[in-house]
């Protein structure tokens, strides 16, 4: 047995060095460690509740809590209220039904649980179906979003495992009667109601707090499979509760590395992994059963050796940092200093306030309004995917929003950092285009690059002025010059090619009324970065420069017939890395261009100050003077919905809203009423959220898409 021991050590010690980095690169990453913690948090909390819950039996009670909470979660998202508050009104409303209905002595407790079940799931699916996009939130409510958890959450677990552990502390002694022997605990005057009711309390209080970040099933599994496994190692309560906590702990380390490497969704993987031990737990101890019955054990695995194993198995840490110094240590995918990794896009708006200058930034995740600084009184905000461009008194400040996506085709990267004035640029800027190089900052005729690493350090650097319009395009540059012929250059300006196509001007010079309206180029070519090429807006139509077999080419998209000045399409708007762009047509309507069918579409929706869309299946919503806001079929250009977002019309001369749009909400501020209404394109036009920021909010642009 000694050599089997020696052999065993010495595989653990082979594979100890080779998997550590196996192990360890994902813990790496910011938000799997808050996972981690999460995970570990829940194991806990799910290991104080979980044990009295296999211990009395309560295993369907337990599933009807954690699925009884969905009409409370449901009525308050499509209220936009906190989803906490209305699981725990839901959850709460299901443990006082269950307490009176287990009274009854006409049927089984099990009955009046199992009816509430079915009951509380049949109204919140009834709620759901009344909503067309809440498919999202019910696959977050059933398998939550272990890789979103917040520092925030890490702190709303850590105050739910002092309540219970408090609660299983204090309640110990009655729950242990409750569970061998009610009658008795009356007798001894433990008070079995109140003790009931305080066991509900604890099984309550572990699914709320834990289902908006890990889901039901993670919360049902943690629940139930690591305490029922505990239970064919330890007979005595506390001890039942420690393993319980430990093989908790193990699932959600195992899972989040199996969910890492392997793809898999990282709260379903964890629930797997317990359950997996349970299993596991139930074939070893047959085995160790069968082996005492024979009267084999003490031929078994001797403590020492055991023991011997087990340490050597917890000093695999020993490889990964012994003789390495932290320099050769290679950097981590994704790594970006200063930054952190999350698990989700983490989009945010930057609003400004014409009258004061105050800039102020609004996270769409949580809610929060931060403070950005303050400046001259801008005239014109541009935003890319992460700064926003305040323009105002001759020159733009940059502000950094702290929110960015990286996409690298197969996968995508999402960072937050710290909010924050980058610096003045010296012109006022009208149009600004940007990808993880330079920024293009187009101000009347020249465009200035600007260094994009260094914006994030906190400098702003010009590496190049051009003359026209230029917009980054895969290694080079895309330019419209002045006189409309079109090149392709290098990042550093000499030019590399000409196109065989041109772009006229769409329209004569546009005074400080198309600056205030958000136009973005007063006299030269609009521009869309999209993933089928650059478009460009030009007199006759659009050009679009697309990468080819032998380089960059270009080619044209007519409109379907002559199209006077006042009409053509200006300044696109879209969500990036959409199909679809839109564009006001004057005083009459709008345009959409579809790039996959390569064609325009004119929709009669009579004066608009502001259009949008986010791509293929989705409507074009359009926003009138008189502050309604319409969504139309982009087919038909039939009006599918309508509501009101503006307290009052957009005057003649003011700054008029916009519509900022993603994958399922839209944004359109209201300066007069001080508030930003968050908008559900896909629900008829559902008022989700509404912000305010403290200012009024003239001026708006989205990042962190």
């Amino acid at each position: 047995m000694q050599q089997l021991t020696l052999l065993v050590l010495k595989i653990i010690s082979t594979i100890d060095c080779l998997a550590m980095e196996w192990l360890l690169d994902p813990l790496q990453v910011a938000f799997v460690q808050r996972a981690l913690w999460g995970g570990l948090l829940v194991s806990c909390l799910c290991a104080l509740a979980g044990t009295w819950v296999v211990v009395r039996g309560m295993a369907f009670l337990g599933d009807a809590m954690a699925h009884g909470m969905l009409p409370g979660v449901a009525v308050a998202s499509l209220l936009g209220g906190n989803l906490l508050l209305g699981a725990a009104f839901s959850a709460g409303a299901m443990a006082v039904g269950v307490s009176a209905l287990g009274r009854s002595r006409r049927f089984s407790a099990d009955t009046g649980i199992g009816l509430l079940f079915v009951g509380m799931l049949a109204l919140g699916v009834i709620i759901v179906s009344r909503s067309q996009s809440f498919a999202v939130d019910v696959t977050g409510f059933l398998f939550g979003d272990v890789l979103g958890i917040r520092g925030q959450d890490l702190a709303y677990l850590a105050v739910a495992l002092g309540i219970a552990g408090l609660i299983v502390v204090l309640g110990h002694r009655a729950f242990t009667a409750l569970a061998f022997d009610p009658r008795k605990a009356a007798t001894l005057g433990l008070r079995p109601r109140l003790a009931q009711a305080a066991l509900l309390a604890l099984v309550t209080l572990a699914i709320v707090a834990s289902f908006h970040i890990v889901g039901t099933l993670l919360v049902f599994g943690l629940l139930i499979a690591p305490p029922a496994a505990a239970l064919y190692w330890a007979n005595r309560i506390p001890l039942v509760m420690a393993l319980a906590a430990l093989f908790g702990m193990f699932a959600t380390v195992c899972g989040l590395l199996v969910s890492w490497h392997a793809g898999t969704a990282a709260g379903a993987t964890i629930a797997a992994v317990a359950v997996g031990l349970f299993f596991a737990s139930a074939g070893l101890s047959g085995l160790r059963d069968r082996i005492a019955r024979r009267g084999d054990g003490p031929a078994g695995l001797k403590p020492r050796a055991l023991l011997m194993v087990v340490t050597a198995a917890l000093s695999m840490s020993a490889c990964s940092t012994g003789g390495q110094s932290d320099e050769s240590e290679p950097v981590p995918h994704g790594y970006v200093a200063g930054a952190q990794e999350v698990s989700e896009e983490q989009r945010r708006l930057v609003v400004a306030d014409r009258e004061t200058g105050d800039v102020r930034v609004v996270d769409l995740v949580s809610g929060e309004i931060s403070a950005a600084g303050r400046g001259g009184r801008p005239e014109l905000m541009l935003g890319d995917d992460r700064f926003a461009y305040v323009v105002g008194g001759g020159a733009t400040r940059v502000v950094d929003g702290g929110a960015w996506t990286v996409d690298h085709g197969d996968h995508v990267h999402y960072y937050r950092a710290d909010i924050r004035e980058v610096g003045v640029f010296d012109r006022p800027v009208r149009a600004v285009y940007g990808d993880a190089v330079v920024t293009a900052a187009v101000a009347d005729d020249r465009t200035t690059l600007l260094d994009r690493a260094d914006l994030a350090a906190g400098a702003v650097t010009v590496r190049a002025v051009i003359d026209g319009v230029a917009a980054p395009y895969g290694e080079n540059l895309v330019v419209v010059e002045n006189s409309g012929r079109m090149t392709v250059r290098s990042r550093d300006g000499p030019v590399v090619a000409e196109l065989a196509e041109s772009c006229a001007p769409t329209a004569g010079s546009v005074g400080a009324e198309g600056v205030s309206r958000g136009r973005a180029m007063p006299r030269l070519p609009g521009v869309a970065l999209t993933r089928r090429g650059v478009v460009f807006a030009c007199a006759d139509g659009a050009v679009v420069v697309a990468r080819g077999e032998s380089g960059l080419v270009a080619s044209r998209i007519d409109y379907p017939h002559p199209v006077p000045k006042n009409e053509r399409a200006v300044e696109f708007r879209y969500r990036p890395g959409s199909d679809r762009l839109v564009a006001t047509a004057g005083e009459r309507g709008a345009w959409l261009l579809d790039m996959r069918a390569r064609t325009w579409t004119f929709l009669d929706t009579g004066p608009v100050v502001a259009v949008n869309t986010a791509g293929e299946r989705s409507p074009v919503l359009v926003l009138g003077r008189d502050g309604v806001l319409r969504a139309l079929d982009p087919a038909t250009g039939v009006e599918t919905a309508r509501t009101t977002v503006l307290a009052k019309p957009v005057a003649d001369g003011a700054v008029p809203p916009v519509i900022e749009i993603d994958i399922d909400r839209a944004y359109v501020n209201d300066a007069e009423a001080g508030v930003i209404h968050e908008i559900d394109y896909r629900d008829k036009l559902r008022k989700a959220r509404t912000f305010t920021p403290g200012i009024a909010p003239t001026h708006l642009v989205e990042v962190g898409r």
